[in-house]
């Protein structure tokens, strides 16, 4: 916690006991769980509990101390919102915990009876108390929402004694019953570790012997029977009593939800939302008010607009008579928000107004959870709700519109990496489908795939080498399915409603969910999910419109996306703030298109190698490897040329008026050769009769002789690059002809060519001035002949090797531009082969000895810096000089953001990256004038 962030302690603050200046808080060393490293406390003493409803201590701006949901409840509270009174434990205790050996330091420990009673105060019951009991709930918050992903308990405080005051209070003694068995169940689930499964079966067995349906029919001596048995199941499992001590299962239940922040499907989600693993969780302890207490009772969930669409419309679920639970577990399938206008009116009312109120306060959507007991409505939570990118879009922009935020706003508020969810297919309107069945629209999108029933199956299509597109059908989704979720391209589910664990989750992930669809019945036992009369097996397909909530049966054509109404807005608010370039690598007229389409600006990588290995050009590249003189070199050469100049022709067509940056060839020339077991099988094959047996001999054997000559122990560090120009500058030369003629025709046919040629893994100035002469006498040649003397090109080198940003001094004497490819640069900074290093890397990202995996996100510390070195002595030497960057990290926005801070003049990615380039371009500006400003003040 930062001071500036630190209220003003007042007597209620004042947690632990006052301490002089130079005292540090002590506490035993422990064994620290994975991803929480040591606290580093801002002050001496700071306040580890912090209170709200009625006055509130803490603010919407100490998410890092009170997390998300506490900062809300704070903010709430401040505004005049009705909350129920409660404290939030900050993040800090949570780190002091794994510290203190997975233990409340006892200063911080004696202090929990104190915030009880601020609770107490203000409700006037009393914690424990048989005749008039404050029960609570217990839920964690972290600063980044994880919606599902650590634990609640409900109703704590309830045992024998203070069940039969709260019968008497609610006047409904099936009620209190329900209520203590609830918490138990949760208890048992949460705290103690005991399967939910082990406490479904007892209920449901209860249900099967009373004939029964729902849970709403059970009866008292039903209830206190399950309560009973879920007892004996606790003691059978930990050898203990349930604790019926109220300040025992609060703090049983507090250190639980510390817990939780380890458990492996919050290290999960964090690790697919980049979520760091130190920043530990709070606790939220609040008094408990029911929804469950009649038909004038009621709780639900919502957004202050469509989190699905972005439409400006009040969005929600709600459910009579029910807990929170019963809306987000999708037991009970809720009713739309705007159903609770018929139900209870003036609650209705009171929730719009509240609801708007929050967000214009907030300024952005927000997630909001209600319970209203005996007609009076209590907010419960309030946050950022989490979105599709289509309404993050439309949100952003609309907002802009209305003027509740800044165009840089609006680009700030948009995950960069996010937009990759918009460029991927929809269902194509002409394409014929039959429908089988119908639920909620959850998550847009479309995706076809086979069926699985469990999240360990999908997992296992979906990787192991099987590559399968997997769709993932359960009756309802629960945090323990995140990681089957993330492996399939789709979720259906046949509980549960737009705000249910699938919802949230498929949204969150961008993947296509249909969530409720009450037709289709789910027998995992028998990996089948049956439809009526169809029955749909395990492996076969089906399609999902996460748009429609349909389901459809089999596979289904689709279209791409294209960038137009909000996308385009945004993209356009983009370029206009950023400094940054983007191109492309493409490598085909297509792909140059496809790019100009997401808002290219020139290709930054064209990598000439990909046109050698077609069906008709591979032979003619082995013809051209296999020559024993340089004429039979050049005979191979001249047929190839026609190809190149044609591929690059259409190129130049494409990108008509930006700049193409062509690399000579790069890869060893081993790699167009056959694998030598081939060879040699192909020899034992050959049919002595043939007419033509010897020449077909010889030919392989020759193959075979030239396949050993071009063995490399490190290929990737061998006979490639410009290496292959200075021993057979011929290749050189038709490459570079290719090119200039390809330009020279474009220009003369009316569009205009701006050819960029450069050369591969330059180590030495000498080998890029021997590679120059080369291209500049093929130039000039071509250049006369076409009669091309405004032709504009350029020549410059890839930046690959470290030696190579060492020397860029020097090496800019011979260059008009750097291209730093940072995939092999990477590679031999680091000592990593890529194509070896799959086998640890992923390790060392889980263990935390590597951040990120540094082929995905660059190196800044190490790798970045070979980049800085570069581009300032290449500057020092040409100050003109252009630089970017060319690897998979030009689409990364991290990278990005590196690349814009070191001054580089553009990035260059994949086609359908170019999107998310330009947006984290221009965050990457929007950020440099934030901390520029905060620097001036």
């Amino acid at each position: 916690m930062s001071k500036k962030s630190a209220p003003k302690k007042t007597s209620a603050t004042k947690t632990p006991a006052k301490k002089t200046a130079t005292q540090k808080t002590t506490v035993k060393k422990g064994t620290a769980a994975a991803g929480i490293k040591k606290s580093k406390l801002s002050t001496p003493n700071p306040p580890y509990f912090y209170f709200g409803g009625g006055k509130a201590d803490g603010h919407a701006g100490m998410k890092d101390v009170l997390g998300g949901k506490g900062a809300g409840l704070a903010e709430m509270s401040k505004v005049g919102v009705p909350v129920p009174p409660g404290f939030t434990i900050t993040t800090e205790v949570c780190t002091l915990f794994y510290e203190n050996g997975m233990k409340i330091p006892d200063d911080i420990d004696n202090e929990l009876s104190k915030a009880m009673g601020h609770i107490e105060k203000i409700t006037g019951k009393k914690f424990g108390d048989p005749a008039n009991p404050l029960l609570v709930s217990v839920r964690s918050g972290a600063k980044f929402s994880m919606p599902g992903m650590m634990d609640t308990v409900l109703n704590l405080g309830l045992n024998k004694e203070t069940l039969e005051g709260f019968a008497k209070l609610s006047g409904d003694e099936r009620f209190a019953c329900d209520s203590y068995r609830r918490f138990v169940q949760m208890f048992g689930n949460v705290v103690l570790g005991i399967d939910k499964e082990t406490f479904e079966e007892v209920i449901e067995a209860k249900k099967q012997a009373r004939k029964i349906k729902h849970d709403s029919s059970l009866q008292v001596e039903d209830l206190n029977d399950i309560i009973k048995k879920y007892k004996h199941i606790i003691k059978k499992k930990t050898g203990e009593d349930f604790p019926d001590d109220p300040y025992q299962q609060l703090r049983m239940s507090r250190d639980a939800v510390f817990r939780s922040w380890n458990n492996p499907r919050a290290i999960s989600y964090r690790k697919l939302n980049n979520i760091p693993g130190n920043l530990g969780t709070a606790v939220n302890v609040q008094a408990m008010v029911f929804g469950n207490m009649g038909n004038n009772s009621g709780t639900g969930v919502g957004f202050t607009r469509n989190p699905a669409t972005g439409e400006k419309e009040f969005y929600g679920e709600y459910l009579l008579n029910a807990q929170g639970e019963d809306v987000v577990a999708g037991i009970r399938t809720p009713q739309p928000i705007k159903d609770l206008k018929n139900d209870m009116p003036v609650v209705f009312d009171q929730l719009r107004k509240i609801t708007s109120q929050l967000e214009k306060h907030y300024r952005d959507v927000q997630d909001f959870e209600f319970t209203v007991e005996n007609g009076k409505l209590y907010m419960l939570q309030t946050r950022t709700g989490k979105r599709t990118v289509q309404a993050a879009l439309k949100i952003a922009v609309d907002m802009v519109k209305e003027k509740l935020i800044t165009k840089e706003e609006a680009l700030m508020r948009i995950e960069p990496s996010a937009l990759d969810q918009l460029l991927h297919p929809r269902l194509d309107p002409a394409a014929k489908y039959e429908v089988i069945a119908k639920g909620l629209p959850a998550s847009p999108g479309a995706a076809s795939g086979v069926v699985y029933f469990t999240s360990e199956e999908a997992v296992e299509a979906a990787t192991a080498g099987k590559g399968k597109k997997v769709i993932l059908v359960r009756q309802e989704t629960n945090p323990d399915d995140i990681e089957g979720m993330h492996a399939s391209v789709g979720i259906l589910t046949s509980r549960g409603g737009m705000t249910s664990h699938a919802a949230v989750v498929a949204r969150g992930m961008g993947k296509c969910c249909v969530a409720g669809c009450e037709a289709a019945r789910v027998r995992v036992d028998k990996k089948q999910l049956q439809i009526g009369k169809l029955i749909i097996k395990e492996g076969e397909v089906i399609t999902l419109n996460g748009s429609t909530g349909e389901v459809i049966i089999g596979d289904v054509a689709t279209i791409e996306p294209e960038l137009s109404g909000e996308f385009a807005a945004l993209m356009e608010w983009a370029d206009e703030i950023r400094h940054l370039r983007v191109r492309t690598n493409a490598d085909t007229p297509h792909d140059a298109i496809q790019a100009r389409k997401y808002g290219a600006e020139g290709i930054g990588l064209c990598r000439t190698e990909h046109m050698f290995f077609s069906e008709e050009r591979l032979p003619i590249v082995q013809e051209m490897i296999l020559a024993d003189s340089p004429e039979e070199r050049m005979n191979a050469l001249d047929k190839l040329l026609p190809f190149q100049k044609e591929d690059f022709k259409g190129i130049f067509e494409a990108m008509d008026g930006l700049p193409v940056t062509i690399r000579t060839l790069d890869p060893p020339l081993h790699e167009f050769l056959p694998e030598k077991g081939e060879i040699e099988k192909r020899i034992k094959e050959l049919d002595k009769a043939d007419e033509e047996y010897d020449e077909k001999l010889n030919r392989l054997k020759k193959t075979l002789l030239r396949i050993e000559e071009l063995k490399e122990v490190n290929p990737m560090l061998g006979h490639r690059g410009c290496r292959l120009g200075v021993v057979y500058p011929e290749i050189t030369e038709m490459q570079a002809r290719a090119i200039i003629e390809a330009a020279c025709e474009v220009n003369k046919a009316g569009k205009k060519a701006i050819p960029e040629i450069m050369i591969p893994l330059v180590g030495h100035v000498n080998e890029l001035r021997n590679q120059r002469e080369v291209v500049e006498r093929i130039v000039n040649e071509t250049k006369a002949k076409y009669n091309a003397r405004k032709l504009t090109y350029s020549i410059g080198t890839m930046i690959e090797i470290p030696r190579a940003a060492l020397t860029a001094n020097e090496i800019a004497t011979e260059a008009e531009f750097f291209s730093f490819g940072t995939n092999d640069l990477t590679q031999m900074s680091m000592g990593f082969s890529r194509d070896d290093a799959g086998k640890f890397l992923r390790y060392y990202v889980d263990k935390g000895i590597l951040p990120k995996d540094p082929f995905i996100s660059l190196d800044q510390e190490g790798v970045g810096q070979l980049v800085q070195m570069g581009t300032d002595r290449g500057r020092a030497t040409k100050p003109d000089l252009k630089v970017g960057i060319c690897g998979e990290h030009g689409g990364d926005p991290d990278s990005i953001a590196f690349c814009h801070k070191v001054g580089l003049n553009y990035v260059s990615c994949s086609p359908f990256r170019v999107p998310i380039a330009r947006l984290a371009a221009a965050q990457a500006t929007i950020m440099e004038k934030q901390k520029t400003s905060e620097r001036d003040k």
